[in-house]
């Protein structure tokens, strides 16, 4: 009978649970949205802020016929790995049109603006890019501003997902480190950390996120570091229990009358037995970053226009879901609890697939 590895069964008991497949399903997905989101964007501008104020507020399922106006811009090549970070400068101007009839009289075009389909309107041909005219539609309708809801969603996967993970990283990095020299040399080193954890526990997350951002100033590196900050001590307490209780094992005596040094002892012997618990605080750890993001945006403190947060995209549409357009604030609000789900799902699923009682 072929054996497997403690890993391969849990992976297989992972298998079993269909809803924690499900968020890690949805989480795989939005990794994608995040790294290609420009690529996949309708408006593949610089923060899908390509505003067009004649067509704001109009509902999901919105289609329209534009022609592109050429922008006295200097020709620039961009390489598909700049448009994948920073996204596209448009060389355009898109006019919106009442529908697609357009006339062309010598070196001259006709057309009916959208909203005053009574009039007709002349553009000289040279102001017109090649193949001018084309359609968008607008899955998700569009903003206050005329800009694409649906593109600036998909932008909001890069900047929360990119918070989460460094926050985790920062999270991470802090709690594993000081639980493990806390849980395995004890004495004045565990006190001292045991009073920095039992400090930060004692203050509010969300007033501890606002002090350090109010002390060292908004921005998104901010946020990371912010998030990053108040986290770790949920990791550094996990951490610190299960090395206090590993350390009394055999190996660990062993390897203390070997005369093998004490670090590495933490990091070769003990930790490698806490990746499991770890891996189900990351899961955790990444739902709170993102809330606190989201939180934080929505309040103002955290990104800042015009680049597209789920939390700003709500602080500017929420006032919308009482008067007759409640998909504007629906749609990030709806983006950010399932996120959150997906990754309590996964975080639930590596609990029990960890759990060898199972």
């Amino acid at each position: 009978m072929e054996s497997r590895s403690e890993w391969a069964k849990a992976w297989i008991r992972f298998r079993r649970n269909i809803p924690a497949c499900a968020g890690l399903g949805f989480i795989c997905l939005a990794v994608c949205l995040a790294v290609f989101g420009y690529w996949l964007s309708p408006d593949p501008s610089t923060n899908a802020n390509l505003q067009i104020p004649e067509i704001a507020l109009q509902k999901p399922g919105f289609q329209l016929y534009f022609l592109k106006k050429k922008l006295i811009t200097a020709q620039t090549h961009e390489s598909a790995w700049t448009t994948l970070i920073h996204g596209r400068t448009l060389l355009f101007k898109p006019i919106p049109l009442a529908h697609a009839n357009i006339q062309i009289t010598g070196d001259t075009l006709f057309y009916q603006a959208f909203g005053q389909s009574e009039k007709w309107k002349a553009i000289p041909v040279d102001q017109l890019e090649t193949g001018s005219v084309f359609t968008q539609y607008f899955v998700l309708g569009a903003d206050k501003y005329g800009r694409c809801m649906l593109s600036r969603l998909l932008l909001g996967f890069k900047v929360s997902l990119t918070v989460g993970l460094i926050a985790v990283f920062i999270s991470l990095t802090l709690g594993i480190i000081l639980g493990a020299l806390g849980g395995y040399l004890g004495g004045r080193t565990d006190d001292l950390i045991m009073l920095a954890i039992n400090t930060i526990w004692s203050i509010p997350t969300l007033l501890l996120v606002f002090a350090i951002v109010l002390a060292l100033g908004r921005g998104i590196g901010i946020i990371f570091l912010a998030v990053g900050l108040t986290m770790w001590v949920d990791v550094a307490r996990v951490v610190r229990g299960q090395v206090m209780a590993i350390k009394q094992l055999a190996f660990v005596e062993a390897a203390q009358s070997m005369g093998v040094k004490q670090k590495n002892i933490i990091f070769r012997h003990i930790l490698p037995n806490l990746f499991g618990p770890i891996l189900v605080l990351t899961a955790g750890n990444f739902a709170t970053a993102i809330l606190l993001e989201s939180g934080l945006s929505y309040l103002g403190f955290g990104v800042q226009a015009p680049a597209p947060s789920w939390g700003n995209l709500l602080n500017e549409n929420y006032g919308y879901a009482l008067s007759g357009k409640p998909f504007l604030a629906l749609a990030p609000a709806l983006t950010i609890a399932l996120t959150v789900l997906a990754f309590n799902l996964i975080g639930n699923g590596l609990r029990d697939a960890m759990d060898v009682k199972n």
